[in-house]
């Protein structure tokens, strides 16, 4: 069970570093929705792959 709550524990990390990162991005001048839009994909994904795993 320790190889999959490691996994959940660094799939939740990425997901705040993209959030960090959406952050960022939302508050520049000139954002760049493209880079906003996969940004927010990914960690939609990420949170998926997170819900999956605390499931089981």
């Amino acid at each position: 069970m320790a190889t999959a709550d490691s996994r959940i524990d660094a799939l939740k990390v990425k997901h705040q570093q993209i959030d960090n990162t959406l952050q960022s991005e939302a508050s520049r001048p000139f954002p760049d929705d493209n880079a906003i839009a996969l940004l927010k994909k990914e960690k939609l994904r990420l949170k998926d792959e997170i819900t999956r795993l605390t499931r089981h």
